[in-house]
């Protein structure tokens, strides 16, 4: 039997197969392979079945399937709302939120100023404040003294107060006191306000009014105490008051360097708060092909196969992000499976994986490294393949191209294997690495599933298209695809993985660059 050869093996990765696969995976019918779907479920289906056409194996519990259960919740709200002075106050309209204590039914509770909310050696807002049982309102952050600076440290220094953070140091301390809940009127403007909410309006229109998370970790936002910042009008509104007094009454502080009594008094508020909690089924697709002398040993080719699903009626079909990297992993998988059929199986054991959860944050690829199948220790690294069917703005008109980020910074020996497989198989792609700058304000390093295996010290190489004008838009399909880049950037992933599988020594890990 004639031996086959890298090369030979890399031309059974083609246009026509990868488009083949692509024009199902992201078509309508899948609805935008929304995380949990119905829809997704059957692209996992569908890459599930590929996988055990061609022989890779399921190895996940004793039923040794191809499907990894990603154990997810999905945390929304109901009706969320405030009210006032018989007035009717809602969530991201006119308030946002740092900290939630459900509260299915209504409560009605006595509110209190507390200043600055602040309790320090030389400054006490809660000095003859009672706040037991009662929402206390204080502003955001911490008084200045006139040369500006702040009045707690006597320095231009900020204190635990005044940070981002600090309402979380002002929230401890009122519960410490009895209180049940806080309102931060916030230092914006009212104009500032007012965006920094419509930010967060656009935000929960692109994610929904739920997030998924892991069922094992608690909610990030509930709590028994709630937290609510507030803008300048409302925090009027709920004190009877009115905005200039605020200021007038900062000048004060600023003036006597003291905190001032309860300057406001006499209300009360109502909030209802509902939270959901519903579980998501959603899977991890895994084909594992067994090595043979260093099979304990596990190259690991991922991408993610889930998109954004539907929104205002549009089906986000998601072709290069990521349908793109999911039909070059079912290639790369097919032309190892072929040298399997063949009698040429790679010296170390692959994995190949299709993980669900990136859109709602790379939460597949790190449900897998706290759960993984093959020891961590014994994975020699990850190959991920996020986008990579379409030309950004940068290489439009020129030659074949494809960035690369994180070769080098846990490996220089797959960085080098790469630079090395680039060269000598056909014509090489350029390989641009500009993004693999610790300083690329994009952040792409972070952004998709190698990170998560980078950050267990597993070196890792993402090979990305960059984005273009229909990145996350529903204009994002399969007809704006240029296969035959797709297939030579397809091809060289076979290469660096096939050299990686059977190099003599494991890749050596040798640096830990950011």
């Amino acid at each position: 039997m004639a031996q086959l050869t890298p090369d030979s093996l890399a031309k059974t990765i083609t246009v026509e197969d990868l488009k083949r696969h692509l024009t199902f995976i992201a078509s309508d019918s899948l609805k935008g392979r929304d995380t949990g779907s119905p829809e997704q479920k059957v692209a996992a289906q569908y890459i599930a079945q590929q996988f055990d056409n061609w022989g890779l194996k399921g190895v996940v519990g004793a039923e040794k399937s191809h499907l990894q259960l990603v154990d997810l919740v999905k945390r929304g709200w109901g009706d969320f709302y405030l009210k006032a002075n018989g007035k009717k106050y809602v969530y991201l309209t006119d308030f946002i939120s740092n900290s939630i204590a459900p509260m299915p039914k209504e409560q009605t509770m006595d509110v209190v100023f507390a200043g600055y909310g602040i309790e320090d050696k030389s400054f006490n807002d809660y000095a003859k404040v009672e706040v037991k049982d009662k929402i206390v309102v204080v502003f955001e952050g911490e008084p200045r003294a006139g040369d500006g600076t702040f009045l707690i440290s006597g320095t231009s220094e900020m204190t635990k107060w005044g940070g981002s953070d600090s309402w979380k140091e002002k929230m401890n301390l009122a519960k410490s006191k009895g209180a049940k809940g806080m309102l931060i009127i916030t230092r914006q403007s009212v104009e500032d306000f007012e965006k920094a909410v419509k930010q967060r309006q656009t935000m929960m229109k692109r994610f929904g009014n739920a997030r998924l998370g892991f069922r094992e970790i608690s909610d990030p936002q509930s709590s028994d105490f709630a937290v609510l910042t507030i803008g300048q009008t409302l925090g009027a509104e709920i004190l009877k008051t009115n905005v200039a007094e605020f200021e007038n009454l900062k000048q004060k502080i600023t003036d006597t360097k003291k905190a001032v009594d309860n300057a406001f008094g006499g209300s009360s508020v109502t909030l209802k708060i509902e939270r959901s909690v519903e579980g998501i089924e959603t899977y991890n697709v895994l084909g594992y092909l067994e090595g043979t002398d260093k099979k304990d040993e596990v190259v690991i080719i991922t991408s993610h196969y889930d998109h954004v699903g539907v929104q205002d009626g549009k089906i986000y079909n998601g072709a290069d992000d990521d349908g793109s990297g999911t039909v070059s992993v079912l290639e790369v998988a097919q032309a190892f499976s072929e040298a399997a059929k063949k009698g040429q199986k790679p010296r170390r054991s692959v994995l190949f994986m299709t993980v669900t959860g990136e859109e709602k944050g790379l939460l597949g690829s790190e449900y897998y490294v706290k759960h993984p199948v093959f020891p961590l220790e014994n994975t020699v690294c990850d190959i991920n393949i996020d986008m990579v069917g379409r030309t950004d703005k940068d290489h439009e008109g020129k030659g074949d191209y494809i960035y690369v980020i994180g070769s080098d910074k846990l490996s220089s020996e797959l960085h080098a294997t790469l630079l090395e497989q680039n060269q000598k198989h056909g014509s090489p792609i350029d390989l641009d690495f500009r993004y693999n700058d610790p300083n690329d304000p994009n952040r792409f390093y972070y952004r998709s599933d190698h990170y998560n295996f980078a950050k267990n010290k597993i070196p890792v190489a993402f090979f990305f298209n960059g984005v273009h004008d229909d990145y996350h838009q529903p204009t994002d399909d399969v007809e704006k695809i240029e296969f035959g880049k797709m297939e030579k950037r397809a091809r060289l992933v076979f290469h660096l993985a096939w050299e990686v599988a059977n190099r003599e020594k494991r890749l050596v890990v040798d640096s830990n660059k950011k």
